[in-house]
């Protein structure tokens, strides 16, 4: 893991927590030498502070993901307005983490993540990351699903590529997963606790917004002028995916 922050004590905190917790934790003041570790070592998941010196953790992610890095990110920040967890997210981001914040908090999103992503290496003690059996194999595996239709959408799963129509949309990591459980379960209200567990593995509880700007920020791609909105939202319960 790869852990960048600037505030000293921060960093020494965390790093101390996340290394007491299992996790093999590399740390760096600023994101100059966040880009200079991760091009030398490339780590299994990023913990990037949005304010730094220099370059900051939106720009490390930008670099990062304009290379074709798919690494996990997960952004520390004290910005707290929608529009800057936006930013965040179009950056390139997986996840963010508001300051101050509950070490567990960030223990359980990392968990999350790694899940996921299926990476194993980074993973504390005793967290089997995705793939990882605890009973034999068997023998004939079943041929992965490759593609899902659903509202005019089409979505490859393996290669990670969605499309509206003619046009390819491109979504982060999460974006792609959330869409993913909305297309498998189109036309079905999925209530906030369900998408939570299925997206993160964990609900962030009532006063989370966490859901509700990655849910924006996919419409922001999906919606089109002159077509119907395919995200619903039911009030009280959750969204739905359905072309009206």
């Amino acid at each position: 893991m790869l852990l960048a922050e600037d505030d000293r004590a921060i960093r020494h905190a965390l790093e101390r927590a996340l290394t007491l917790e299992g996790y093999r934790v590399t740390a760096v003041a600023d994101g100059v030498e966040a880009l200079a570790q991760a091009h030398r070592t490339p780590p299994d998941i990023l913990v990037l502070d949005v304010m730094m010196p220099g370059i900051d953790g939106l720009q490390v992610c930008r670099v990062l993901r304009a290379e074709g890095d798919r690494t996990p990110i997960l952004m520390l920040t004290a910005l707290v307005e929608t529009a800057d967890r936006i930013a965040g997210l179009d950056a390139g981001a997986d996840d963010y983490v508001v300051k101050p914040f509950d070490v567990e908090e960030v223990f359980a999103r990392l968990r999350a993540l790694l899940r996921r992503t299926g990476t194993g290496e980074s993973l504390p003690k005793g967290v089997a990351p995705v793939g990882v059996r605890t009973s034999p194999a068997p023998k004939e595996p079943a041929v992965p699903e490759r593609q899902l239709t659903a509202a005019g959408l089409r979505m490859d799963l393996q290669a990670r590529r969605v499309w509206r129509g003619a046009r390819e949309l491109e979504l982060t990591r999460t974006e792609f997963e959330l869409l993913e459980l909305l297309v498998r379960n189109a036309g079905i209200v999925l209530d906030h606790s369900t998408i939570y567990d299925r997206i993160w593995g964990y609900d962030f509880g009532p006063g989370s917004k966490n859901l509700a700007v990655y849910v924006g920020y996919l419409r922001r791609k999906l919606d089109e002028p002159g077509a119907s909105q395919l995200i619903h939202t039911v009030r009280g319960v959750g969204y739905v995916l359905r072309e009206d």
